[in-house]
């Protein structure tokens, strides 16, 4: 590959690379761990939480922190201008074992996807039946029985469908709406899957969305209108290409839907008409949980013989620039530079993700909102998102999220017993009670089903990891 030469003339290191197939990847790790038969360095490692303490603890991979300081300046020089960054790969007996690696468009609350769920609407109905665009959660209502009721295509059939949704997916989900009774529901975490869906903080305090009065209003309102005939109950089943179907039909039946990109769901010819609903007043915007970045970079054995030039290294991927001929493909292949000296894609790539896979060496590096904007900008479309980010849904946006917590072995286990029961529980129930509503007697007997589950000591288990990342900050 033209970027593993390139970083072998950088660096005057040659590396002797051993490629496992990604399917084999898991099963080849662990047999060469368990047969003592390792490798310097696993080069874009991929460890798990628990490998990363296993392995830690016992001494087969080295932690990084002396290295980072005396042989990284590279990555040094990111931890001190990002700490959060360095907090996320810090784990709780305070050691560096992994690199992190990613890429960020956009940062903080104006970071890609951030909010991964917009509302779109039908323009051209709301304009043929004199409606405005909603502002609150009862106009918005309002629209979908006019759009089920007065026929806006106009062909003389009752095919309209006011509203879909993809329920509880990475983006399309209701959970969106629930903020309009301020307690917005995630049931998506990008990059980890060690803690729940449903998590929200405020002042520092991370709660259950699913326990709050709010959240029960939300499911309450969500049930009068699938009563009313204004939910598509298939969005409580379908997946996305049955949804995708739907904007595509021959004759518009989609009166609004929540998505990534609302061109995937209507294609573009249509697009143009569905623009975004702005959030409605009072309305809490979800910041999404997790995190863009993963701890799942590099990491260094005790196998190494001059663990320093291993470091020195892994650090030429942590130069902005190399980063990106890193993680897309080097310049001459996959990027050229504009005459302002920015990298851009080349324009004759006509499948860039499979181009990508062969000419990326992968594998590690963290570009950083900040670097799209100075070095490698994004495309139109992803930047067109991120202005909408911005502009329509940061000023109403939740000031605090839950990060990407390196949790300790202890807590792992709490999580790894409770957390299944718990997660089934809490979103089968919740399509049940947007499906048929939920009595004051039925709420009760919810909670008191979560907490013989063990709500409280998984919750007590994110706090605890949220207060040690915090303090990691410092």
């Amino acid at each position: 590959m033209t970027m593993a030469k390139k970083l072998e003339e950088m660096s005057n290191v040659h590396i002797d690379w051993n490629t496992i197939v990604e399917t084999d990847y898991n099963e080849k790790k662990n047999l060469l761990i368990a047969s003592g038969d390792l490798p310097e360095m696993f080069f874009g490692a991929g460890f798990t939480d628990t490998e990363l303490m296993k392995y830690g603890k016992d001494g087969t991979i080295i932690p990084l922190n002396d290295l980072i300081d005396k042989h990284m300046p590279n990555l040094k020089a990111l931890f001190d201008k990002r700490p959060d960054i360095k907090a996320e790969v810090t784990a709780p007996d305070g050691n560096i074992y992994s690199l992190p690696a990613g890429e960020e468009l956009g940062t903080g609350q104006e970071e890609i996807g951030a909010n991964p769920d917009f509302l779109y609407i039908n323009e051209d109905w709301l304009k043929k039946l004199g409606l405005s665009m909603p502002t609150t959660l009862q106009e918005y209502h309002d629209v979908l029985v006019a759009f089920k009721t007065k026929d806006p295509n106009g062909n003389g059939k009752a095919d309209e469908i006011p509203l879909s949704f993809v329920n509880a997916f990475w983006t399309g989900d209701i959970g969106y709406l629930f903020g309009a009774f301020g307690v917005p529901d995630k049931t998506y975490q990008p990059a980890n899957n060690a803690y729940a869906e449903h998590l929200n903080v405020d002042n520092g305090k991370v709660s259950y969305a699913a326990i709050q009065d709010g959240y029960k209003d939300a499911v309450r309102e969500i049930a009068k209108w699938v009563g009313e005939g204004l939910v598509d109950q298939e969005s409580f089943t379908q997946e996305y290409t049955q949804y995708y179907a739907k904007g595509k039909t021959e004759q518009e039946t989609l009166g609004s839907f929540l998505w990534w990109d609302h061109t995937d769901v209507v294609g573009p010819e249509r697009d143009k008409h569905y623009p975004i609903v702005p959030p409605f007043k009072d309305m809490v915007v979800k910041w999404n949980n997790g995190s863009a970045l993963s701890r799942g970079g590099s990491v260094i054995t005790k196998e190494a013989k001059n663990p320093a030039l291993v470091a020195a290294w892994l650090d030429l991927i942590y130069k902005p620039e190399t980063t990106a001929e890193v993680r897309w493909g080097p310049v001459g292949e996959w990027f050229e530079k504009s005459a302002d000296g920015k990298l851009v894609q080349k324009s004759d790539i006509s499948n860039p993700g499979e181009f990508r896979q062969k000419v990326s060496l992968g594998g590690g590096g963290v570009f950083t909102g900040e670097d799209f904007e100075k070095i490698a900008p994004p495309e139109a479309r992803a930047q067109q998102r991120l202005d909408d980010i911005k502009n329509i849904f940061v000023p109403q946006m939740q000031k605090e999220k839950y990060p990407n917590i390196f949790f300790t072995e202890e807590e792992l286990k709490t999580i790894d017993k409770l957390k299944p029961e718990i997660q089934t529980y809490t979103n089968s129930m919740r399509a049940k009670f947007m499906l048929k509503g939920v009595s004051d007697s039925e709420w009760s007997d919810y909670l008191a089903s979560l907490k013989n589950m063990g709500l409280d000591d998984l919750m007590k288990v994110y706090q605890d990891g949220y207060d040690r990342y915090l303090a990691a900050l410092k």
